[in-house]
């Protein structure tokens, strides 16, 4: 029964957050449980990690290659190609702004939280969705740097039911579609964070005299990056 609770929290949507009882939570958290970390991804990179905005400009910078290349070989003066290389600006301005807006809606309304029990995730931009993450329900966690401090974490959850792809994006993991893997993604301080979250998950283990987790920093081949624990709580509950 209780296993069937845990389940329904995991993947149920709480309501919207201008409700909430405490920010980035569906509710007020009990009196046995307390927050150890809570943040939301940094637009930039998640612009860049999940919106390919590098791409885009790489894209735009080859178009505008082309295009100034071929009004040369058409004979066109250099003042006649700086003219029609500014004509595609203002396009691909209103593009990168569109991109750039977006990744800051998502940034802002997104609040990821880590407790002494769960992880939990706000996403949704139009309509916001509260995943409750119990760590029971999280079979291992890893995290794959990017940058100096920058990274995401990576989380492997326990069980046959999976949350929609859909419902997640962009804080999945890319391209796991019939196993998705929540990811708290685009994260500033990704390695202080991973930190938190492996300890959470090992004193919790502890709590409950369980096995032995794997040391972090452990390569899980599953989830393709470095493991922080693998969680045996998923395996008891």
């Amino acid at each position: 029964m209780r296993a069937a609770t845990t389940l329904v929290n995991v993947l149920a949507p709480a309501h919207e957050h201008e409700f909430e009882a405490t920010p980035g939570l569906p509710e007020a958290l009990p009196a046995h449980e307390t927050q150890l970390w809570q943040g939301s991804p940094d637009a930039w990179l998640l612009a860049r990690q999940a919106l390919h905005v590098d791409l885009v400009i790489v894209y735009f910078g080859a178009l505008l290659a082309w295009r100034g290349i071929g009004s040369a070989y058409d004979g066109a003066t250099l003042g006649q190609t700086l003219i029609a290389l500014a004509g595609m600006l203002p396009m691909i301005v209103l593009a990168l702004a569109l991109l750039g807006g977006i990744a800051w809606l998502m940034a802002r309304t997104t609040v990821y939280t880590i407790t002494s029990k769960r992880v939990v995730m706000r996403v949704g931009v139009v309509l916001s969705i509260t995943f409750n993450l119990p760590f029971a329900q999280i079979a291992s966690a890893g995290w794959r740097p990017r940058g100096e401090h920058g990274g995401d974490i990576v989380l492997s959850l326990a069980g046959t039911d999976r949350i929609a792809y859909l419902h997640l994006w962009p804080h999945a993991r890319p391209w796991q579609l019939k196993r998705t893997q929540p990811m708290l993604r685009g994260l500033s301080n990704a390695k202080a964070v991973a930190e938190t979250l492996a300890t959470a998950l090992q004193q919790a283990e502890a709590a409950r005299h369980a096995l032995p987790v794997r040391a972090v920093g452990a390569f899980d081949t599953r989830s393709g990056v470095p493991t922080l624990v693998a969680n045996p709580l998923a395996h008891a509950a």
